[in-house]
């Protein structure tokens, strides 16, 4: 989800908006005139020295006409240094001292010179928002009141301790080990007060009970300009209540909390989206009253379902630094997530009337209306990017398949953001990242997950197979795999299969040809099979969801799919012959291992579903096992996507079991000759 912008920076997918402390900017001092004191005669060195001292000042300062490429976009002065100069050290930025490919166009300057600005924009906001939790965590400073506690400073023998001995680190500033006290940590009717531990020492007198009042000022940036400014007051008492020990019993053992906390192993987790910070407090956006509602029900109920597999890995991060930051900032993209609220209100509390249905109308008319606006003036690429995107996308939670309100198709949306696309140079960019030090742009990740597996619906080429084809021969990932969880190279294999697929529509192939290139992709995707005892439950011991282990599993389900879409690509293939059977089995399988239900991720495995399930036959266990899921789902299993694919799925399996009815009554010779029919083709 950076979708700031969707396309993050190379470090982080920051918000380009967002809530910051108030700083006042620091203006230039003129120096005062002091009275001046007698000195001793300066020697030549150290005059010398100082004359040296100013020429490389000088030199460090002067204006080079040969600088970066970079800093001459954003006409700043360049140190030249190698391999980066400073100041796209400083700002992470990409230092090229060769002639890019966009500086010989005016067009491809001025978009360069935007996604700098919005890199540039997100770092400095990332800068703040780390630096501020830090300065507030690394002081202390105790409340000026005249029956407080002694101050440290009052005794400078003794180590400052500012929290709960069993909170601190297992280090300190100073060097010297601090010592956890295990027993201290599990005491379960311990209050956790700082003010608690302050008579541990003998010195430390028992502060009397008081009440401090801390007023915290916010301040909300939009393009680098101060919009609103909020401030708050919030009281904290330090009324220490009773030991319980005496009251409450004891627990025996407590020994599986010391096993949690510190014998539980830790699995790597390789982020390809570093989002800068965690969930944040919703902000007061401006809309009207009327959609206030609206507004709430997609931050309640929608925001955190739309990439689920993300909010594994980081919960709340897509929303502080992919969502709320668009809503703030982009109009089209405020209305797409206000349509899509309407709809999912309607669809899961059956609200069936005219006011619902305006709503809907109103916020989709809306969203077009602006996006077109910013086509016409030509501005902000990236905002249409993510708004365009959005549209094509958000549909795949909310709605039902018997929805007949107009709206505009996915795959209109989808033509629309690839020339954007390419007028940003995002493939290029997503090429760029294969060396490590760039990641993935998250709007071009979106955009490769909706145009691999739209290709296979339509039943066209994807519109960036060249880069999913140059991406699988370098073996560098697209961020496919921490959006949805199936891992990058199986879905360029998908890709492949899709182009495959389109060539059998378009009759540029011939028989030989074709079953060459189905086992060649075969024999290319037994080399993801993961080794032997990797798929297993995604739970730890003690209940937690294990990200890595999810995406494995689901990987696994995809690949099967995969080979299963491939399959059908084969003149005279049927659903009921043997590969075909154990594949499916497989997958029923595989369904095992991974969570269903309310808060389960049936929804980011659709695609493998509805391949699967459209050869499963009358009987099967796909089919029983699917149709179980759906159960444990509820209300959901009709909504969105999952909802829209059981409808697509109960249409064929009635006429394919119809079909196989028909020919079961038939003679042999008609139905041999009928295993020459081309294989259905789904198109959604």
């Amino acid at each position: 989800m950076s979708f700031a912008t969707i396309a993050p920076s190379p470090k982080s997918s920051a918000s380009s908006p967002g809530m910051a402390s108030s700083v006042e900017p620091v203006k230039p001092v003129s120096k005062s005139k002091k009275p001046r004191k007698p000195t001793a005669k300066p020697s030549p060195s150290s005059s010398t020295q100082g004359n040296t001292g100013v020429k490389k000042s000088e030199k460090l300062h002067r204006r080079s006409r040969s600088g970066c490429f970079t800093c001459r976009l954003r006409r700043k002065k360049c140190d030249e240094g190698h391999p980066a100069c400073r100041a796209c050290k400083n700002l992470k930025l990409r230092c090229e001292y060769e002639r890019p490919m966009w500086w010989g166009n005016n067009e491809q300057r001025k978009s360069q010179k935007e996604y700098i600005k919005d890199l540039i924009k997100s770092t400095k906001m990332t800068e703040k928002t780390v630096s501020g939790p830090r300065q507030s965590c690394c002081t202390y400073s105790p409340p000026g009141l005249s029956h407080s506690a002694p101050t440290p400073e009052a005794y400078p023998d003794t180590t400052v301790q500012t929290r709960d001995p069993s909170l601190e680190p297992p280090y300190c500033i100073d060097g010297e080990p601090s010592h956890v006290h295990i027993q201290d940590f599990y005491d379960q009717y311990a209050p956790q007060d700082p003010a608690s531990h302050l008579d541990s020492n003998g010195f430390w007198s028992a502060p009397t009970p008081y009440e401090v009042d801390v007023k915290t000022e916010s301040e909300l940036y939009i393009n680098d300009i101060p919009t609103r400014r909020d401030s708050s007051t919030s009281t904290f008492n330090t009324f220490q209540p009773p030991l319980a020990h005496a009251m409450l019993p004891s627990f025996a053992e407590d020994d599986w909390a010391r096993h949690d906390v510190f014998e539980s192993k830790v699995l790597p987790d390789h982020k390809c989206f570093e989002f800068s910070h965690g969930s944040l407090g919703v902000p007061s956006i401006q809309v009207d009253d009327c959609d206030r509602h609206l507004l709430d029900h997609f931050f309640e109920n929608i925001s955190s379902k739309l990439f689920p597999i993300l909010e594994t890995r980081k919960r709340g991060g897509v929303f502080a630094d992919v969502i709320l930051p668009a809503i703030e900032s982009n109009k089209c993209y405020l209305h797409c997530c206000l349509s899509i609220a309407a709809v999912h209100l309607k669809s899961t509390q059956q609200v069936c009337n005219d006011l619902i249905d305006n709503d809907i109308l109103k916020h989709r008319f809306q969203a077009v209306s602006e996006l077109c606006s910013s086509l016409n003036q030509d501005t902000d690429h990236l905002q249409i990017l993510e708004a365009t995107l959005s549209m094509a996308f958000f549909q795949c939670a909310v709605g039902r398949a018997n929805d007949s309100l107009p709206d505009v198709p996915w795959h209109q949306h989808f033509q629309a953001a690839t020339s954007l696309i390419h007028k940003l140079e995002l493939p290029h960019r997503l090429l760029e990242s294969d060396h490590g030090t760039v990641h993935p742009p998250f709007s071009m990740s979106l955009a490769a997950w909706i145009d691999i597996l739209g290709s296979t619906m339509l039943g066209q080429m994807p519109q960036f197979a060249h880069t999913y084809r140059t991406k699988l021969f370098s073996g560098s990932s697209a961020g496919l795999c921490e959006l949805m969880g199936c891992e990058d190279r199986v879905m360029y294999f998908i890709a492949e299969i899709s182009c495959l697929d389109a060539l059998c529509i378009q009759g540029r192939t011939d028989h030989a040809s074709l079953c060459g290139h189905v086992t060649n992709l075969a024999q290319q995707l037994d080399h993801t099979e993961p080794p032997p005892g990797s798929l297993v439950k995604p739970f730890s011991e003690e209940g937690v969801l294990l990200p890595q282990q999810l995406s494995k599993n689901i990987t696994a389900l995809f690949r099967v799919a995969a080979r299963v879409y491939l399959c059908s690509l084969v003149p005279g293939s049927r659903r009921d012959q043997p590969g075909t059977v154990s594949l499916i089995a497989h997958a029923a399988d595989l369904l095992d291992l991974i969570p269903g239900g309310p808060e389960g991720f049936d929804s980011s495995i659709v695609w493998p579903l509805l391949v699967c399930g459209s050869l499963a036959t009358p009987g099967s266990t796909f089919r029983d096992t699917l149709s179980k899921r759906m159960e444990q789902m509820g209300e959901q299993a009709e909504l969105g996507s999952f909802g829209r694919m059981i409808c697509v799925l109960r249409e064929v399996w009635r006429l394919a079991d119809e079909k196989a009815v028909v020919e079961a009554q038939q003679p042999p010779a008609s139905s041999q000759e009928s295993n020459g029919e081309p294989p259905l083709i789904l198109t959604t």
